[in-house]
């Protein structure tokens, strides 16, 4: 038996068959999501570090109102639609209490940094389920094909190595199938959360920036919260995320 594709499918029984092939849609599935993903990725941040750049010195000279009248929309990024929630609200509340105008602020700041997280998270989960049971898959498939090859050592009534190698070969390429879907997609999935992560970060330094800037425009006394943005909400991860982000 060679080790080529041909000669394994041809050696491969209907249900080893029917392994591969549904490992090979999960590997679809998951080199699709991760590509888009990372086209989504590159013009998410390429808008945002424009939109950084063309608001930085307003913010900086404390020009609020110009920030305003530049609307982020579908070109600003996720930072751009971030500091757009957060220059609405202050508009809506101008007028009221410093401290009640940064934290309305705070809280609007909050809420479309936690959406632009789900924005960019989404899909993920469907690299973490190919990369936590295509493994899984490919060992259904070698421990049916060991199975029919007891039974093909039993139906002809002779033992030995030689009797059942042919089936124990087949039954163990479908284990190896899934590894190789599996591999990839822990690989992409840890990629694909490390870059959410350290976006994550980005947008709450900014946003505490944006505070900072709307606290010193009203006279507030101190800023009574800070935007934190948790983006690690699926505990159930397929990899444990080990050292600290860094941006990238």
């Amino acid at each position: 038996m060679q080790f080529t594709l041909s000669e394994l499918w041809g050696h491969m029984g209907l249900f080893a068959r029917l392994i591969v092939v549904v490992l090979g849609l999960m590997s679809l599935a998951s080199l699709g999501v991760t590509l888009e993903r990372a086209l989504f990725f590159s013009k998410s941040k390429s808008d945002s570090i424009r939109y950084a750049q063309s608001v930085e010195k307003m913010l900086a000279n404390g020009r609020l109102n110009d920030v305003a009248a530049k609307k982020a929309g579908d070109t600003g990024g996720y930072l751009g639609r971030v500091v757009d929630a957060g220059i609405k609200a202050y508009g809506r509340a101008e007028g009221a209490h410093g401290e009640y105008i940064v934290e309305s602020v705070g809280r609007a700041l909050e809420r479309q940094a936690q959406r632009e997280i789900q924005t960019l998270k989404r899909g993920q989960s469907v690299v973490a389920t190919v990369s936590s049971t295509a493994p899984f898959v490919g060992l259904l498939g070698t421990v049916m094909g060991i199975v029919n090859s007891f039974q093909a050592m039993a139906s002809s009534g002779s033992g030995g190595l030689g009797t059942v190698s042919a089936g124990i070969a087949e039954a163990l390429i479908t284990t190896a199938f899934g590894l190789l879907v599996a591999i990839p997609a822990v690989m992409a999935f840890n990629w694909l959360q490390t870059w959410v992560d350290a976006r994550a970060v980005d947008l709450a330094e900014s946003s505490n920036e944006l505070l900072d800037t709307i606290a010193r425009a009203v006279g507030a006394e101190h800023i009574p919260r800070e935007v934190k943005v948790n983006p690690r909400l699926d505990v159930n991860s397929p990899t444990a995320r080990s050292g600290e982000v860094g941006a990238e």
